[in-house]
């Protein structure tokens, strides 16, 4: 647990960083928080602030900011909610062709408030589309045993084809021995080693991939973005995102780079990248004089910062200087708004899939 002031050098008014706890599984949750924030991905070693040359480094933005250029905005929420439409249609097909309705179970373990109101959204999310959802609720001092009791029992119930144990658990819990006790077959959050090991083999398929990086290949193709043959630069490194996001990509036939808190001249390597795939939970971090003009960005981070004009004290903003962004880049996703409405969709659209593939509907 740690907290954390930094300031963001593109604000009028300096802004910073609201105290936040980093946890194991690398999601970052605001202790001041009780809305569902799926803040992630920080990478503590990562540089806090620019250097002098390269806030000066101007030659690449200006002509582009002269021109005034608006870049197409990705709007993630419209597509989620096409996504959403869509899913709900092939539940209600499965539902009258073989009477059988996929279902989602959560385990939640303690008392965050941060945790119980994801797991709420999540079953909200469920009723929207017509999947059934399940929970248990376990108290903070609940046995490791009495989570892989209840971790079984959705293993063997055939009415449960996706299970999901929500993040953090207390520090006395095996975290990595609970997750893989749950199934593959129903590992709709896509981290078993063996769902990751064959993404990152050719000619093997995933079970599941990953919500989150589904989510930002999902958008790339729903606005029609070319993604073969492009070159693509993932930042940020997480087990989470940044790893499974550059495995997609190079499915994709991309050529792929991963900038992390170890890469040098991190700045030059983004600004050759026809996609910018951004993860690494830094506010505004990449900066217009790290863009290529004409090149697709997807931000992933999402940041709060102090904002004392907001109602709650406080704004979230991406890892990408949304601003400069639009003046530069061709396509970019807006924070809020962007990728995390694509997450829901996509552990939806995972739960729907491994019902069909239960009962071997195409």
């Amino acid at each position: 647990m740690a907290s954390m002031i930094s300031t963001d050098p593109s604000s009028s008014a300096t802004a910073r960083l609201l105290p936040f706890t980093r946890f194991s599984n690398g999601v970052v949750s605001l202790r001041r928080f009780v809305g569902p924030l799926h803040v992630g991905l920080l990478n503590p070693t990562f540089p806090r602030t620019l250097s002098l040359n390269s806030i000066r480094s101007s030659r690449f933005i200006t002509a582009a900011m002269a021109t005034e250029q608006s870049a197409k905005v990705i709007d993630g929420k419209s597509v989620a909610k096409q996504i959403r439409e869509e899913i709900s249609a092939e539940v209600l097909k499965m539902k009258d062709a073989i009477g059988v309705v996929p279902g989602l179970a959560v385990i939640l373990v303690g008392d965050r408030k941060d945790s119980a109101t994801y797991v709420r959204n999540k079953k909200k999310a469920c009723e929207s589309v017509g999947i059934n959802s399940f929970e248990v609720h376990l108290p903070e001092d609940a046995s490791e045993q009495e989570v892989l009791k209840s971790i079984s029992d959705f293993n063997d119930d055939p009415s449960v084809h996706g299970i999901l144990v929500q993040l953090p658990l207390p520090s006395h819990m095996d975290e990595q021995n609970i997750l893989n006790a749950v199934t593959i077959e129903k590992d709709v959050d896509g981290f078993h080693p063996l769902n990751i090991g064959r993404l990152a083999m050719r000619g093997r398929e995933p079970l599941f991939v990953p919500c989150t990086p589904k989510g930002c290949i999902e958008l790339l193709h729903r606005y029609g973005l070319d993604i073969k043959g492009k070159r693509a630069v993932v930042i940020g490194r997480s087990n989470i995102v940044g790893m499974p996001a550059a495995l997609l990509l190079q499915r994709e036939d991309a050529t792929v780079s991963i900038v992390h808190s170890r890469t040098k001249n991190p700045e030059e390597i983004t600004r050759q990248a026809d996609i910018i795939i951004s993860a690494v939970g830094q506010p505004n971090m990449v900066r217009g004089s790290w863009i290529k003009p004409g090149a697709v960005i997807i931000d992933v981070g999402i940041n709060p910062v102090e904002d004392a004009s907001s109602p709650r004290g406080y704004r979230l903003v991406g890892d990408v200087c949304y601003e400069e962004a639009c003046k530069i880049a061709a396509a970019v996703t807006p924070v809020p708004g962007g990728v995390g409405p694509m997450t829901i969709a996509m552990l939806l659209s995972n739960t729907l899939s491994s019902a069909k593939r239960t009962h071997n509907i195409k």
